[in-house]
């Protein structure tokens, strides 16, 4: 059976403790008072009791693999992912608990490099608890945590104006400041903000009322957190959503659908619609736990048995008929980006959305947020911490819900297919129109009617290495080779094809990302006509490269790494731009300025330095040959 989602997981902790459950988290900036802050509540108020901490730790720990959408999945890790594996992350939950209520307490890292952990936190928050000091007012980590905040669903918000003490509790500088965060809040679309002046270190206002601030009228901050409302019944109120996890089959008579409920309430009798493929399906029992049982609520872990054989498998989506969900394979996004290594349109990832796993590319950067300002600019790149509103492309469609109408199945991220590092955590916006008006045409004449018509098996033989290598010999003398076998081949060389399709490309990291893939995608189109297809590209960059194989088939991708050293490269020069490289009067030149990262395990390896063309040819023809017989 699978983990406890976040709704069965409050309600065992309710039901344990005999009270509410809040769980919150605290932000802002380095040393704004965040660990002092929940150093007082543990003193001032309950703890839990030590016999009941290890459970509710189990819990914590299983909320964190259960269910894949944003809430869970921060906590995830590429391929640890489809494990269900929680990784290290470091976030601090402290537990805490008043006669009236119970609080889990996400205790995060100010440090913007550690932004990632403070999105982890706040996926699983009901309310977010922002931190400013008193003396130094808001900055730029107050206002980019107050984004993601609002970014992954928060609804409650509450400005802490905190070391009030330091500005001799003035009554002026906590308006100041709380003008300043309402004028921000504004524009980010926050419909209220609690704003409470406190002395972390001194108590005042924490968990009573402070005398030295007698012009303040509001609640302490615990009063404020046993009075706010946490509604645990809307997920039940919301149309059925149940991703697939993975299908239960013990033995040939029991073949069961297991995952958590993530919105809305089933019972035995209910149709469903099975996304994205459309079928339609009707529950006949429902397991938890390991029996079966008359309804099924959102965020429990259940195991569904329908009345007839169907096909449904891990990632899909089974809704409420009258009120499915979304499917596209193009959509805009907004986006948080987790790591240093930065984000080029073109690339290709993994993208997790609940338990289905697709590739996805992100095709355009529409607009970066400037945290400060919200103001919208210009990108071509995202760096460490950036948010941005993003256009993806998937490989195959995906249903999903916009997050403002479901965080469990509007949320995603994007996983490096070569590190399995999460790079990216994002929210849908809406699908993209194009994604609904262009339907792909079946043709009766496809590629295997063409290749047969051709007499041969059509292939891509992709030549990646540095400038001088050989790759553009190599490609030629081999084309000369197939067309005196009769073979119909085409050569896409890198400096023909800047001529006229990719005119408009520079040398940057970007561009070549662009280059590249309009080129994979043309040899792409040329293999669907039958043709042999020779690429000569420098394709300095592994990743790319991994996402111009993933375009094509097993057995059709050829990558040749014709491999020199870089002194025999640069000692060749045919066309002298190393010698303009190394003047400085060519920029992001391959071996100059600009990194090769060199195959791994390419199809071949040829040193043209060592073999004749005509050996390298030879290798080249039998490694041709060998796949034409296979």
């Amino acid at each position: 059976m699978t983990d406890l989602g976040e709704g069965q997981a409050r309600a065992r902790l309710e039901e344990r403790l005999g009270r509410d459950l809040l769980r919150f988290i605290t932000c802002g900036s380095v040393d704004d008072g965040k660990s002092t802050l929940i150093g007082r509540l543990l003193v001032e108020t309950q703890a839990v009791p030590e016999d009941q901490m290890a459970s509710l730790e189990a819990d914590s720990r299983r909320h964190g693999t259960c269910g894949g959408d944003l809430d869970y999945a921060l906590l995830l890790d590429g391929l640890a992912a489809e494990r269900e594996q929680a990784i290290t992350i470091d976030v601090a939950y402290r537990y805490l608990s008043t006669s009236r209520r119970t609080f889990i307490v996400a205790d995060t890292p100010g440090h913007e490099q550690y932004t990632r952990n403070m999105a982890t936190g706040a996926s699983t928050a009901d309310l977010a608890l922002l931190l400013v000091d008193a003396r130094k007012g808001l900055s730029p980590q107050t206002m980019r945590h107050a984004t993601i905040v609002r970014m992954v669903g928060v609804r409650a918000l509450v400005l802490l104006v905190n070391k009030m003490d330091r500005v001799d509790w003035s009554e002026a500088r906590f308006r100041s400041i709380v003008a300043d965060f309402a004028t921000f809040t504004a524009k980010l679309g926050v419909d209220h903000v609690t704003a409470i002046p406190v002395s972390a270190l001194r108590g005042d206002n924490v968990t009573t009322r402070s005398r030295h601030m007698p012009w303040y009228e509001g609640p302490a901050l615990l009063e404020h957190l046993e009075q706010v409302p946490v509604d645990a019944q809307s997920a039940r109120r919301a149309p059925i959503r149940f991703p697939v996890q993975w299908v239960n089959r013990p033995d040939p008579e029991f073949r069961g659908f297991a995952g958590t409920l993530v919105s809305g309430t089933l019972l035995p009798g209910q149709g469903l619609r099975v996304l994205p493929r459309g079928s339609l399906v009707t529950v006949s029992e429902i397991w938890r736990d390991g029996r079966k049982v008359p309804e099924a609520v959102a965020g429990e872990a259940i195991t569904l048995i329908f009345d007839e054989e169907v096909d449904v498998s891990r990632g899909d989506l089974c809704c409420a008929v009258g009120d499915p969900a979304h499917v596209a394979d193009q959509f805009e996004a907004r986006m948080l980006w987790l790591v240093e290594d930065p984000l080029h349109p073109g690339r290709s990832f993994r993208l997790k959305m609940g338990t289905r796993i697709v590739h996805a590319t992100v095709t355009r950067i529409k607009h970066q947020l400037q945290v400060e300002t919200l103001e919208h600019l210009a990108a071509r790149s995202l760096d460490l911490n950036a948010v941005a509103v993003c256009n993806l492309s998937t490989d195959a469609p995906l249903a999903f819900d916009p997050f403002a109408e479901n965080r469990h199945t509007g949320s995603f991220i994007l996983i490096d297919r070569l590190t399995n590092e999460t790079v990216a955590a994002g929210v849908v916006q809406h699908a993209l129109r194009r994604a609904t008006n262009i339907v792909p045409e079946a043709f009766v004449v496809n590629r295997a009617a063409r290749a047969a018509a051709l007499g041969q098996r059509p292939a891509v033989l992709w030549f990646t290495g540095l400038s001088g290598a050989g790759k553009s010999t190599l490609a030629n003398l081999v084309e000369q080779r197939l067309h005196a076998q009769g073979r119909h081949t085409f050569i896409l060389d890198g400096d023909n094809v800047r001529h006229g399709l990719c005119r408009d490309l520079g040398f940057t990291e970007t561009d070549r990302i662009e280059n590249l893939r309009r080129v994979s995608e043309v040899a792409r189109l040329m293999l669907d006509a039958g043709l042999i297809v020779l690429v000569t590209l420098i394709s300095p960059y592994q990743r790319d490269r991994e996402r111009a194989r993933g375009l094509f088939d097993s057995g059709e991708f050829f990558e040749i790494h014709v491999d020199v050293p870089l002194a025999v490269a640069e000692a060749r020069d045919p066309k002298g731009l190393y010698r303009k490289a190394r003047r400085g009067e060519l920029a992001h030149f391959t071996g100059v300025d600009a990194p090769y990262e060199p195959p791994e395990t390419p199809e071949l390896r040829i040193d043209t330095s060592r073999v004749t063309p005509e050996e390298a040819v030879d290798h080249l023809m039998a490694l041709l040959d060998r796949s034409m017989e296979a």
